[in-house]
């Protein structure tokens, strides 16, 4: 049985958590999965600088309601933003994948995903039911492109990071009745993911048996040119673009691109890149801003857990440089970090999965297998 948390307060007491249900996709794997979401709000502020370059863009995106939002700040209703969503396991997994199987038979595992900018949790659907099919209990955690273009930079999300730390820690430093230490794997999705990853293993730190908590990290399509403006800028490109695949955004989404596309081949996303460019140029290099990117650097470099990582890229990743990552890889394997990784060559920014499923699948089990193989020599 999942076992009631001790702390307070109760879900039913706090007016900002809601409770609900998602199906599962696969009859063999769960039934319902709970999901338990805290929400906080974030009041829309953007700077004018942000707006000056908004104002360059082509009239089709100044209609969108995203950008109109981004115009008229004043007159923008207040935005909704879910901080985490829990997703237990099944108490019985079908197909004889469980925990077990990865040498974690006196462990209880929750993994932690981080997803990409402007995901959102119905877009993390296929790895909660992966591990949860495998008796892993699942806690998403998303950013929308609007929640760091505010005028504050990302304060709010890091208010909403705090509130899953605080979540996180409550959970793992108790046992489960029959005596199980409970424990962590981080999945982190594109350089926001392993943003997010880093603050919370800075804030880790500083609170006394957290990171050690963490037994594997999975790093898809991340890691790469933390304070280059470019990177930063084909990263809010592809969100507020929408440039992933038909599975993330839905075959009408992917129908409205390509006819957008077609129309003005390359205009409009040369035109936005040039604006984000210019942007981060600008904002990463601000002192407060930088210096807190590179405390989140230095956590995930300098701090990292002694734990496995995994890293999964593509050479055709046309938003996160596949040779910065290979420089991350080496640079943790000089620390002594025990690193596997994988190049899929040519499957696109965060769509690995969905691409080649089996081989996915397969190194993750085989990662998880390491992970707890390593817990069990020490």
């Amino acid at each position: 049985m999942w076992k009631k948390p001790l702390y307070k307060p109760l879900p039913f007491l706090n007016p900002h958590l809601k409770i609900s249900t998602m199906g599962a996709a696969s009859s063999d794997a769960l039934s319902f999965s709970s999901i338990i979401t805290k929400t906080t709000a974030t009041p829309p502020f953007l700077t004018k600088f942000t707006r000056t370059h908004f104002l360059k863009l082509p009239q089709r995106f100044r209609n969108d309601a995203f950008f109109r939002a981004s115009a008229n700040p004043f007159n923008s209703s207040v935005l909704s933003i879910s901080s985490f969503a829990w997703n237990k396991a099944p108490e019985i997994v079908d197909g004889g994948g469980k925990v077990e199987a990865f040498g974690s038979k006196d462990k209880v595992i929750t993994v932690v995903l981080l997803g990409w900018l402007g995901a959102k949790t119905k877009h993390l659907k296929r790895y909660v039911e992966w591990n949860n099919a495998r008796g892993i209990h699942a806690v998403t955690f998303v950013v929308e492109v609007k929640e760091l273009l505010w005028f504050d930079i990302g304060a709010r999300v890091e208010q909403r990071i705090s509130e899953l730390e605080n979540e996180l820690a409550r959970w793992v430093l108790e046992k489960e009745e029959d005596g199980r230490e409970r424990c962590f794997i981080f999945h982190t999705f594109s350089n926001t993911g392993w943003f997010l990853y880093g603050a919370l293993l800075d804030s880790f730190q500083r609170r006394e048996g957290l990171k050690e908590k963490i037994r594997g990290v999975i790093i898809d399509s991340g890691s790469a040119g933390p304070l280059i403006p470019k990177v930063w800028a084909a990263g809010f490109a592809a969100a507020i673009l929408k440039k992933r695949n038909p599975s993330i955004n839905g075959l009408e989404s992917a129908v409205t691109d390509s006819k957008l596309q077609k129309e003005e081949p390359g205009m409009i996303e040369a035109v936005l890149l040039s604006a984000l460019e210019k942007f981060f140029a600008f904002i990463l290099n601000m002192p407060d801003v930088n210096r807190r990117l590179r405390t989140i650097i230095n956590a995930i470099m300098e701090n990292h857990p002694p734990c496995p990582q995994l890293y999964l890229y593509s050479t055709a990743d046309e938003v996160v440089p596949y040779k910065s990552v290979e420089l991350c890889i080496e640079e943790m394997r000089k620390k002594g970090i025990k690193v596997f990784s994988f190049n899929f060559g040519i499957s696109r920014h965060v769509d690995h999965y969905r691409t080649f499923p089996k081989i996915y699948s397969s190194e993750l089990h085989n990662f998880l297998k390491e992970c707890f193989a390593v817990v069990k020599q020490r």
